[in-house]
């Protein structure tokens, strides 16, 4: 039976050299899209990750500074297999990130920085699929990080970025957020997705604390079931998916 075009999803848009992935804790990128940048990265593009936590509340058995600085480190070796050499923290608190000025301030600083044409964040509504809620960090950096796509491009608002010698970036052309619920877009995860599981069980600390199964085991079958999942919409491709925004 030939699918719906209405439920089709469309390739990826292609011609664009920088991209820029703003979440916020470790490990969002790794549950939700690390094979897609693995692909990207072999094909020559440009991937620099921003988070706007260290992840410091993430594991109930340590505290803060150390939990914040064993993350960070797990980030970085994580953000290496798919290619990413550049991370960044905007060290907002982990679990109490504010929607407002100041982080719309920091993440169109970082575009303004980095000059992406992509960039890339997380399912910034209430619930995941209608059946699990979102976390209010979630929902605060990617609500943020649309509008500071905007913000970045425009001189008058956050003006003291351009006196610190952060120009106006107006080049963005999409933004694209992984575990959208209403996708619309999606890329083979086929040729990234062995390291997105190598790059998941980076974090392994913080896995071994989510769950008592084999980290291997449960991170494949994570990234595995949700690659397949998408694959009925995407020519029969295993897909990570995503939902764009085009300016």
């Amino acid at each position: 039976m030939t699918e719906p075009t209405s439920t089709r999803l469309e390739p990826m848009p292609g011609d664009w050299r920088r991209a820029l992935a703003v979440v916020a804790h470790p490990d969002d990128l790794e549950y939700g899209c690390s094979a897609a940048i693995a692909s990207w990265t072999d094909e020559g593009r440009e991937v620099a990750y921003v988070l706007a936590t260290r992840g410091e509340a993430g594991i109930d058995t340590l505290a803060p500074a150390e939990c914040g600085a064993l993350r960070e480190r797990e980030q970085r070796a994580s953000a290496a297999v798919v290619g990413v050499g550049e991370v960044d923290f905007l060290d907002h608190r982990d679990g109490v990130i504010e929607y407002g000025t100041a982080l719309r301030r920091d993440i169109a600083a970082a575009i303004r920085r980095h000059r992406p044409e992509l960039v890339i964040t997380l399912n910034h509504r209430d619930t995941w699929g209608g059946v699990a809620w979102n976390t209010p960090d979630h929902v605060a950096v990617g609500r943020a990080t649309l509008d500071a796509a905007g913000d970045a491009g425009n001189r008058w608002i956050f003006p003291e970025l351009t006196e610190q010698g952060l120009e106006p970036w107006d080049g963005v052309r999409w933004v694209a957020v992984a575990g959208s619920s209403s996708p619309t877009h999606a890329v083979d995860a086929s040729p990234g997705l062995g390291r997105a599981v190598r790059s998941l069980l980076e974090h392994r600390t913080y896995i071994e604390a989510l769950t008592d199964e084999d980290p291997e085991t449960y991170v494949r079958r994570f990234l595995v079931g949700y690659a397949e999942a998408a694959a009925e919409r995407f020519g029969g491709k295993p897909a990570v998916t995503f939902e764009v925004f085009g300016r």
